[in-house]
This record gives structure tokens, sequence and C-alpha cells, in this order.
């Protein structure tokens, strides 16, 4: 053991400080660990100088979460996420993040200022999603930091984030879908083709808005999603989706004769405009054939249509729902309709829908008696 004379002192602040020695990619330096105790600095010096002798220096260099977390934002999260998912975790680090813990020493940052963080948060009336956000983003930086060495362990992987409650879905009956197009097509709406995809591919509408002609094979009934739209600050921009949600996706025949005359309409209006036509050879697009912003399907035109319909006021992603529930409550395989979705794993899909499933208790029933009668009258 180390007498106290060798490496620990006593601080005038009562504390007892542990000195060593460590080799670090800068050159030597000394570095320091603290106890209330002489025995708590005595075993943690012991534990540093073992981490030291295998080439494990937790050196934080008195660097402040904010610091290390703004740090990790630009040079490592900047590199290796999708431009929307680096805004919002720009917003998150800078809104919420820094202020509460940006002054706090890396080192000693601890599940519990984590968990109190959380905590004022939910209270501040931060939904749970943005919080369990929020968390991701600490566990993800936080666990660079012990990758590199600066903390021995990170704090956010001891914490609880809050439980998010699904949120309620609100399709339409078929019944109300079929009033929804019936009022779609007597009226001519400019968007009756946008409407029946939704209602017939499940695409989210960033899908809808992102599809360009060179991703349709109408001859084949079939498209492929290869992209998104998406509004962030610096406007509309198309990103690429997840990899589960690359999809090619079938059509149905009414569905495929809507399309052809909606780019009828559309090369009509095309050669009205003339030279003032920006082609981006987008399927859906505003006047001039610019990208077209999801508000002005969703408030401009989806809530009147609803309303003209006299149908309940439903979200646009509500026709995706939809989509969904009329497939399932028809007998369709999860599997199936999973891939449309583009979800990750059938269980996912499942665990959003399986409330809208008929019952199999009846058919269930009646299989397992067929079988043991046929086994009964086999024997």
């Amino acid at each position: 053991m180390l007498a106290p004379g060798d490496r620990i002192t006593q601080r005038t602040d009562g504390r007892w400080m542990g000195r060593y020695t460590v080799q670090t990619p800068t050159g030597t330096e000394r570095k320091c660990v603290y106890g209330r105790t002489f025995r708590e600095a005595q075993k943690k010096l012991a534990l540093a100088m073992g981490d030291a002798a295998r080439g494990i220096v937790y050196d934080d260099e008195n660097q402040t979460v904010g610091e290390y977390i703004t740090q990790w934002l630009s040079d490592s999260a900047k590199h290796t996420v999708k431009a929307t998912t680096y805004r919002a975790y720009e917003s998150q680090i800078r809104n919420d993040i820094v202020p509460a813990l940006g002054k706090l020493k890396l080192s000693r940052l601890t599940p519990a200022h984590l968990q109190a963080l959380y905590a004022a948060k939910l209270r501040g009336g931060k939904k749970p999603a943005g919080v369990r956000q929020m968390h991701a983003i600490l566990h993800k930086a936080l666990e660079q930091a012990v990758r590199f060495n600066l903390i021995p362990t990170n704090p956010a992987s001891k914490v609880d984030p809050p439980k998010v409650r699904q949120e309620e879905i609100t399709p339409l009956t078929a019944e109300q879908a079929n009033k929804l197009l019936d009022v779609i097509r007597n009226e001519g709406d400019p968007f009756e083709a946008l409407y029946f995809l939704a209602l017939t591919t499940g695409l989210r509408i960033g899908e809808l808005l992102g599809l360009k002609w060179t991703d349709m094979d109408l001859d084949a009934h079939r498209l492929r999603v290869s992209r998104q739209l998406q509004r962030s600050q610096e406007g509309l921009i198309f990103t690429e989706p997840k990899v589960a949600s690359r999809r090619t996706v079938d059509l149905p025949a009414r569905t495929v004769e809507v399309l052809k005359r909606h780019r009828k309409r559309q090369l009509e209006g095309k050669l009205t405009v003339g030279g003032a036509y920006q082609d981006n050879a987008l399927v859906f697009t505003a006047t001039l054939g610019t990208p077209l912003g999801p508000e002005k399907v969703t408030q401009r035109s989806f809530k009147p249509l609803l309303k003209r319909a006299g149908l309940p006021e439903i979200r646009f992603h509500d026709l995706r729902h939809t989509f969904a529930t009329l497939l399932l409550a028809r007998g369709v395989h999860p599997t199936y309709v999973q891939r449309a979705l583009g979800h990750a794993s059938v269980k996912m899909t499942l665990d959003r829908y399986s409330h809208w499933m008929p019952s199999m208790g009846r058919a269930t029933a009646e299989a397992i008696d067929a079988a043991l009668s046929l086994h009964k009258s086999s024997a």
C-alpha cells in the first residue's frame, strides 16, 4: 500500500489528493484523484495507476460537458448522421443540454445529474419522446467519451429515460375512405393522385412529395421509394430514407389510372407556364414545378377536404394508418403490410396495429378441434 507521504496529500479543504504520472499522446502529464478520506483517495489512486499501466488514461483536461458535447457534435455527429438528424441534435444540445449541464465538468457528470435533467424537462412540459431523444444524444456522445478514455463509464447507460405512450391513431373506415375518394374525384381535386397514393400505398407524406417520375413504372404497376422531402431550417430538402423505408411498392390498377391522368395534366400545365417552369421531374409539385411543401397539402387542402366530405378531422398521416388497418382487417399477412409500410420489422407492425386485426380465436379453436377429430378418426 502507498504511504501518505508518497503520493497522497491532504488539501486545505479537507479532501485527500493522490498524484500520479501518465503518458498521453501529447507527452508526460501529472494527474490527480480526490477522496473525502485518505483510504478513498488511496483506493482511487491504485485504480488509476493500474489503468495507466494498461494504457487506459481518463484524461478530461478539465473539459466541461458543454465543451465536450459541442465538439462531439461538430467533429463526430455532423459527419455520421443525416442533415435533418444533425439539426435535431444541434437544437437539443443548444436549447436543453448545454444550459442545464454545460458548466459541469465532464469527469463529474453522474447518472443523478441526467435523471434530474429528464425529470425537470418533463415537469417543464417537454414530451417524453423529446426527453428520450435527449437521452439518446447524451448516451451516444458519452459512449464516445468512454471509447476515447475521457471518462471511465457512461453515466447515461445507468439512467432510465421516460416511456413514450403510443399515440392514438384514427384511421378511416372503408366506407369513410371511399367517401373521401368520391369527393376528391367529383371535385376534380388537384391532389387527387396524391390522396389515392396515400390511401392505396401507405406512403408517408415526405415520401409522396419526394417521388419522381423516374421512380414510377406505371406499366409494371410499381413505384420505388428512394427519397423523402422534409422541411428544415434552410427550407425544403431531399433526404435518404432509412434502409427499411427504401422499398418497392405495388400499385392498384385504379391508382395507376389516376397517376396517368395526373401526369397528363402536369404536362399540360408545364406547357402553359412555359419557360418559368422548373422541371425537377417530381410527381407532385407547386405550379412552377418546384417542390411542394407538406403544409400546403395538410393545412390548405387536406383539412378543408375532410370538412367538405363530412369526415372527422384526422391527420394526413392517418391515411397511412388507414391503409394498414384496412389490409390487416381483411386478413392480409402482417409481413406484407410491414414491407409495404417500410417498417424495420414485423414486430413494429404488430405492436402498432395488432388490435385492428380480426380475432383469430374462433379459427384457432376450430383448427385444433379439426386436428384432434382427424387424429381420433384415424386411430
